[in-house]
């Protein structure tokens, strides 16, 4: 047990942290947390990113912690540098990242008072976190840290948020940090039933036309290795949500892509025609299952999820089988090396693969470039060896179409919450995270300038990302939805004036290059991976090019607007 004798509670903090283990943060300072920051100063075992935003330091805090399995941290201060996290935390709360928040508030003698930069961030962030702590009494603080970071990466991960008053951080005390965890009201079931596992592979073994669906759980367990196993051993077709793009490698050839909205053609007619459906760690949210009523309406569902609310929250399981991805899955490995009676999927993999020959994913190449082309010209330079984040929008689910990744790690998106802005912090992270990989932030110009101030960010750290903006001069998937479905009345969605991005970049010392043409992408994609330092390609890209296959909203997956 580590004690410090009679420190300021600022330092119980910093120590806290090392305990934890934590080596890279991000935040911004303030009036209220400025002890803290003092603290730091000459603390060498913590690297503290600077960035120009709030938003953006949880967003990088959320991408630092997707691609490293480690609980992202954030400081902020009192009032709207806490409110300015609420976005990030919300990000995080709906796509299960552990993050943990540490915000400043006016002393406690002025709690309640409408004081300076007084904000009740733990009310306002108790929806969109797993647990917000106020700290009262310096007694409890090193307590509630260690709490926060257990409660942020245990059981489904998740956003805690940390609230220190002022007065808090300046007083004395010793320094205590807990051996042990003793948290009476939250527990986590470790031990699964194998009752469950046994009735889910009764089911699988005697499915006709099985498929498996897999999603950010298997991530957030680090099984995709298990899981990968699991679909080889079971030689059946696989699909994933946005958030379990990787899980199988891009060229897989049992993968189907993506299901659901804006999924390929094939897993949405699988899904439609399958007898069996083996989800690990999905939520079946409504992105996915498109009409309730006609989501896989002939099929058994196996459902395999950490967290029980999940289980019958949208889809009506057959079977479900609660606990960790990557336990349950090594049980299933484990179970059918015990199973000679499967069904013959023969006919079912024939039936798939006509359907992938017949409905790729496609487009027409003209003298305007298309974004696809762009993202298969990424392909052919990185051969899949990239890491990438997204905005949100069209940007995001052409990315998620194309890009070929092979690890769940390389693609950081904003899922749940589809946070514009998102996808440039969380490339800092990422960056931070693999100082040595090619990470890319997708964009759209719109997206792009949500958070276009963290360029400073990146020429301050000489972080070498590469920004490939798709600029098609609009808000581009909401201009799609009023081209298909508002007879093109395009309220408020096109910009009639547009910045000059190279230039802008240029301004914060960042190389850029405009492209035009399709015959420059090829030249401009190597030139940007080959420079040694973060570059900008803005790319003009067709403005009327829309993301499809689509399943408008409440439509049947089978039926797809091509």
């Amino acid at each position: 047990m580590t004690k410090i004798e009679n420190i300021r509670g600022a330092q119980i903090v910093v120590e806290a942290l090392k305990e934890e283990g934590v080596d890279t943060m991000f935040g911004y300072p303030g009036g209220a947390n400025m002890v803290i920051y003092d603290a730091l100063y000459d603390e060498k075992a913590i690297n503290h990113i600077l960035t120009r935003h709030e938003q953006a330091a949880i967003h990088a805090a959320d991408g630092y912690a997707r691609t490293t399995g480690k609980p992202g941290v954030v400081m902020a201060t009192s009032g709207p540098g806490g409110t300015n996290l609420v976005t990030g935390l919300a990000n995080a709360y709906m796509d299960s990242v552990p993050l943990v928040a540490i915000t400043a508030q006016v002393g406690r003698s002025l709690l309640g008072k409408d004081s300076f930069q007084e904000a009740d961030i733990v009310g306002i962030t108790i929806p969109i976190t797993k647990y917000s702590y106020l700290v009262k009494d310096i007694k409890d603080l090193a307590r509630i840290i260690h709490e926060a970071f257990y409660l942020a990466t245990t059981g489904r991960p998740g956003p805690v948020l940390v609230d220190i008053p002022k007065d808090v951080t300046q007083e004395l005390a010793d320094f205590v940090y807990p051996p042990e965890m003793d948290l009476p009201g939250y527990s986590i079931e470790s031990k699964i039933d194998m009752a469950e596992v046994d009735a889910a592979m009764d089911m699988i073994c005697s499915a006709k036309r099985p498929l498996m669906f897999v999603g950010g759980g298997v991530r957030n367990a680090g099984a995709s290795e298990d899981v990968l196993a699991l679909v080889e051993k079971l030689n059946v077709p696989v699909s994933w949500s946005l958030m379990g793009k990787g899980v199988i490698p891009d060229d897989h050839e049992l993968n189907l892509g993506m299901v659901g909205m804006h999924g390929t053609a094939y897993a949405n007619y699988a899904f439609s025609e399958c007898d069996l459906i083996l989800g690990i760690g999905v939520r079946f949210d409504d992105r996915v299952t498109g009409k309730l009523s006609t989501f896989a309406k002939n099929a058994m569902v196996v459902h395999v999820d950490i967290d029980d609310a999940e289980i019958d929250k949208i889809v009506p399981t057959s079977a479900a089988v609660h606990g960790d991805a990557g336990e349950v899955t090594r049980l299933f490995l484990k179970k059918l090396d015990e199973r000679e009676d499967r069904e013959d999927i023969t006919e079912w993999h024939d039936r798939v693969e006509d359907w992938k020959e017949t409905h790729p994913l496609a487009y027409d190449q003209t003298d305007i470039i298309k974004p696809q082309y762009v993202l298969e010209a990424i392909n052919r330079q990185t051969k899949g060896d990239c890491y990438a984040s997204t905005e949100v929008g069209q940007n995001q689910m052409w990315s998620a179409q194309w890009l070929q990744v092979k690890t769940p790690e390389q693609f950081v998106t904003s899922g749940g919450l589809g946070t514009m802005g998102f996808g440039l912090p969380a490339a800092i992270g990422m960056q931070l995270a693999h100082p040595d990989k090619t990470v890319l932030s997708m964009s759209g110009d719109g997206s792009f300038q949500m958070n276009i101030q963290e360029l400073q960010t990146i020429k301050e750290l000489k972080l070498p990302v590469k920004i490939v903006i798709l600029n098609n001069g609009c808000l581009g998937m909401v201009r799609q939805w009023q081209d298909l479905f508002m007879d093109k009345r395009y309220a408020c969605t096109v910009f009639l004036d547009k910045p000059d991005f190279v230039r802008i970049a240029e301004a914060y010392g960042i190389k850029g290059r405009m492209v035009m043409n399709p015959d420059e992408v090829e030249d401009a994609v190597k030139e940007a991976l080959e420079y040694d330092g973060p570059f900008l390609l803005n790319i003009a890209i067709e403005s009327e090019e829309n993301v499809f296959p689509m399943v408008p909203a409440g439509g049947s997956l089978n039926n797809m607007l091509k």
